[in-house]
């Protein structure tokens, strides 16, 4: 009936001393160790100094009811069983407070076996609410450890693909790195959660992830690329968002990232040619961050443009190629230009970044 190591007592409450001593009596003789209160205010003052598993309360109190007290233990002590006492006329009363919280309610004048069986009954009603509300608890921390879990091996596996994509072309570490690290300045610069920022960082590092499905060679190729070819490597989004696919929920932020950082604010990107709000402000932020550092990038083909040249890029396309307001976020992040995560920039011309990379084509920038 009690918890492990509970002690065996009860507060008796009620205004009346004899009927107090009767109850009182008759449960010392089942082995509790008993409190008595006379009203529910002198009650209250007992509780908040001791702890009892059971309270036996009468309805009708000066001061303070039964159905106050009733309501402050339930409030206060939730897991102290309240069994009340009332008169034969007031069974409406009892049966509000068994909707209140009592475990159990017992009418006066009352049979002594009555009382005994009662509260018997109570304390095993009471055991068992703790025992469920323990249960749904530790349940509950099943739940999150499982949800935990499930989490981790998400992002192991995710992971795992990037290795194999880093260890496919060593560029892109360096480079999904630094596009986390701008869109995660850009999003706190723009008040996102950090919850959120924790998403738009994992996207960012995934973003890429499709260039596991580009042919090497097309990949690596130092020279002009083709219309096959360039239309090849664009697959990318599509192929890595159907990678996470079994990886996050159904229309996740990260999905969202991998699959639409090459659209563009005026709809002219890929691979859906979504335009201004439809495409969801954290890819935009993130849409930014790649293409700056693709502009700053050195790669086999073409050095990078140079900080300044991709700054006046970005402010040149605003709101044409890139999100206006990610793109004043990125501007604010890196007021000093010192503070870019950038490789040692190369200034070479505009004109001789190969196609697929230049910011100004209507093709979507290819990092």
């Amino acid at each position: 009936m009690l918890l492990a190591d509970e002690p065996k007592k009860v507060l008796v409450v009620d205004d009346e001393p004899r009927l107090r001593r009767v109850l009182v009596r008759l449960l010392e003789g089942e082995g509790f160790a008993c409190r008595e209160a006379g009203s529910g205010v002198e009650a209250v003052a007992i509780l908040e100094q001791e702890a009892f598993p059971l309270v036996i309360s009468d309805i009708r109190m000066p001061l303070m009811d039964g159905v106050d007290l009733l309501k402050e233990i339930t409030r206060r002590w939730p897991s102290t069983g309240v069994l009340v006492v009332t008169a034969v006329a007031e069974v409406e009363n009892a049966v509000a407070c068994l909707q209140l919280g009592a475990l159990d309610y017992v009418a006066k004048p009352f049979h002594l076996d009555e009382v005994r069986a009662r509260v018997v009954q109570a304390l095993q009603k009471r055991r068992l609410i703790i025992d469920n509300r323990n249960y749904q608890v530790h349940l509950e921390d099943r739940v999150q450890e499982q949800a935990r879990r499930i989490e981790e091996l998400f992002l192991g596996s995710a992971h795992s693909l990037v290795q194999a994509l880093e260890a496919k072309d060593p560029y892109l570490r360096g480079h999904s790195l630094r596009v986390a690290e701008y869109a995660v300045h850009m999003a706190r610069e723009l008040g996102m959660a950090d919850a959120l920022v924790n998403t738009i960082q994992l996207g960012a590092h995934l973003h890429d992830i499709g260039k596991i499905g580009v042919r090497e060679e097309v990949l690596h190729k130092a020279s002009k690329l083709t219309d096959e070819e360039y239309r090849h490597i664009m697959e990318h989004p599509v192929i890595g968002a159907r990678i996470l696919g079994s990886l996050f929920p159904k229309g996740s932020l990260e999905i969202a990232i991998v699959r639409s950082h090459h659209e563009r604010a005026d709809g002219g990107g890929l691979p859906d040619g979504l335009r201004g709000e439809e495409i969801p402000v954290e890819v935009r932020v993130v849409a930014v961050a790649d293409a700056f550092d693709a502009m700053t990038s050195v790669r086999p083909y073409r050095p990078s443009l140079g900080v300044e040249r991709a700054l006046q890029e970005l402010r040149d396309w605003q709101g044409i190629q890139f999100d206006a307001e990610a793109v004043d976020a990125f501007f604010r992040a890196f007021s000093e230009i010192v503070t870019l995560p950038i490789p040692t920039p190369e200034y070479r011309p505009f004109s001789s970044v190969r196609r697929g990379d230049e910011p100004r084509m209507v093709r979507p920038a290819s990092d």
